[in-house]
């Protein structure tokens, strides 16, 4: 995703597919759908490499209603900053989060990402931003 500058100021965002959008629930959609299978990312990365380091929450709120958006967002591998799953309540049933990091071959413990930290995408590392 490219960002660009307008004579306005105001951020203009490009989607590789040529498409703008300004929403930013939206965005954070973009960002989850990139996630790999058999890894996570964290709210606060999420918000980061879209600019809003201190949008964790607004994140977080989006992810509440992912499962509602089409295309797909994989929303289970979204986690708190220390592996957590916070966001398993809004899977239905509450354990649905949870199968399906394990469908993707990660590891969760009292409801914890095991190996977190080798798990973690960070979009904005990979990105290089």
């Amino acid at each position: 995703m490219a960002t660009k500058k307008k004579s306005t100021g105001k951020l203009k965002t490009v989607r590789p597919s040529g498409t703008k959008e300004d929403n930013f629930f939206s965005l954070v959609y973009e960002v989850a759908r990139q996630i790999p299978k058999g890894r996570v990312t964290s709210y606060g990365a999420i918000a980061a490499c879209l600019g809003t380091k201190s949008s964790a929450r607004m994140v977080g709120w989006a992810m509440n209603g992912a499962g509602r958006v089409r295309p797909m967002v994989p929303a289970h591998r979204v986690v708190n900053r220390i592996g957590m799953l916070t966001g398993k309540h809004h899977f239905t049933p509450p354990g649905r989060m949870e199968a399906l990091l394990k469908k993707e071959g990660i590891r969760v413990k009292n409801d914890q990402v095991v190996d977190f930290k080798k798990l973690f995408w960070d979009p904005a590392e990979e990105w290089g931003f």
